[in-house]
């Protein structure tokens, strides 16, 4: 079978014909080269109106990479038409096969954007004997292309966190669509201010804005502030991973200050080697931690007074109404102001500073959780991990918009991938 017929089979150009192909197996990595010329009789097309028009001379052959196949490199040849179009003037003419000056063809870059979301992009640029621009350009095109055709109907929960993406606390918002049935990334913005979230609701549109039911969040005071002022209708939930989180880091410094005050006393170490057997939940505790913490609880330690109260507070998240569960907040937060424990005093403070939010949970039928949100988080951490070489908050969007937002993408009548 002729390499024209192939061609036509995966990838056939209205207008074109495909002229016979020329290898060159003197260089390292072996060329094929493909001439294109247009079909007798067809006009060509004005790139700005899209309109046929009447040819007007030729400019220089260039040359638009192509898939390899079998470790070849594979070129397309065309000398593009310049065309007299009676509403643009001299315009260069439209090839189905390549977007503007684009040295790749279309399906090049779509082919390299695919395997992008699957390895490291210095990976694929080795692997296709390409660049990392090539593939950084190729992922960005198809993330401008999903973008602008991307689906915003249906959305109804939300989620709000911030992920850090370069040394000294450099900080990104990311808010994320959580519905039951869709999760995927919606908006990036830099920073984590309250004026980066408001970027997000005029981006979203008051009308979409309305549609929001749940939304999720950590307690970053601008996040709260912004979300009260833009949905002050939707169910705010502060979900039990940020609240654990916050009575596991008080245990943390509880321990920590007790360990040091033993060590000035020149009493028996008990606290070392501690502390995940009291931060972790007892099921997922090893042998070793199980035995150490047994070993624990006998002392009439700060320590294991912290560590018995956020194991009794597991019990707020079993019940089924807001009320209940209100009843039991208000009488942990009670008993931990008496602890004399400073940080479990600050965790009982802010518990009771976000009372309502927190109940949300409740109301929202247990359904709507930021836990889903951390998920995404962590997919978000390997992905900029895996991109390699971004330096710019323009680079690490377009990282994340491609490998989770859940973009559409052009039906070809072959694929390569």
């Amino acid at each position: 079978m002729h390499i024209q017929t192939i061609l036509n089979r995966v990838h056939k150009l209205k207008g074109f014909v495909y002229g016979k192909p020329t290898v060159n197996m003197m260089k390292p990595t072996p060329i094929l080269e493909v001439p294109i010329r247009p079909r007798r009789g067809s006009r060509a097309i004005c790139s700005s109106c899209g309109r046929p028009a009447p040819g007007y001379d030729h400019l220089p052959e260039r040359r638009y990479e192509f898939i390899p196949i079998w470790g070849i490199l594979v070129f397309l040849r065309y000398a593009p038409r310049r065309v007299g179009c009676p509403s643009c003037g001299v315009k260069v003419e439209r090839v189905p096969w390549a977007e503007g000056k684009s040295p790749l063809t279309t399906r090049y870059t779509w082919f390299l954007a695919d395997w992008a979301k699957l390895l490291a992009w210095s990976v694929v640029a080795e692997r296709f004997h390409s660049s990392w621009h090539a593939v950084a350009g190729a992922v960005e095109a198809a993330v401008a292309w999903g973008r602008a055709r991307m689906d915003l109907s249906g959305i109804t929960a939300i989620g709000v966190d911030e992920i850090a993406w370069r040394k000294g606390h450099t900080y990104a918002t990311v808010v994320y669509q959580i519905n039951a049935g869709r999760k995927r990334l919606l908006w990036v913005g830099e920073h984590r201010t309250a004026k980066t979230l408001l970027k997000f609701f005029r981006w979203l549109g008051a009308d979409r804005s309305a549609a929001i039911e749940f939304v999720a969040s950590d307690m970053w005071r601008a996040y709260l502030k912004v979300i009260a002022k833009k949905i002050p209708h939707a169910i705010h939930v502060l979900d039990r991973f940020h609240i654990m989180s916050h009575l596991n880091k008080a245990i943390d410094q509880v321990r920590a200050a007790e360990a040091k005050q033993m060590k000035r006393r020149g009493v028996e170490p008990l606290l070392h080697h501690s502390r995940w057997c009291l931060l972790k939940r007892r099921h997922y505790l090893t042998g070793r931690q199980r035995e150490k913490l047994a070993s624990l609880l006998p002392y009439n330690l700060k320590t294991i007074k912290a560590y018995l109260m956020k194991e009794e507070f597991h019990q707020f998240w079993d019940y089924k109404t807001p009320w209940w569960a209100g009843v039991f907040l208000d009488a942990w937060c009670r008993r931990a102001m008496y602890s004399r424990i400073e940080p479990i005093k600050a965790v009982a403070r802010m518990l009771r500073g976000h009372r309502e939010l927190i109940l949300n949970w409740f109301r929202a039928k247990k359904e709507i959780s930021s836990g889903v949100v951390e998920g995404l988080n962590n997919k978000a951490k390997l992905s900029t991990k895996m991109a390699y070489g971004f330096g710019t908050f323009k680079t690490l969007q377009i990282v994340l918009y491609h490998r989770l937002g859940d973009l559409p993408r052009p039906e070809f009548t072959h694929e390569f991938f």
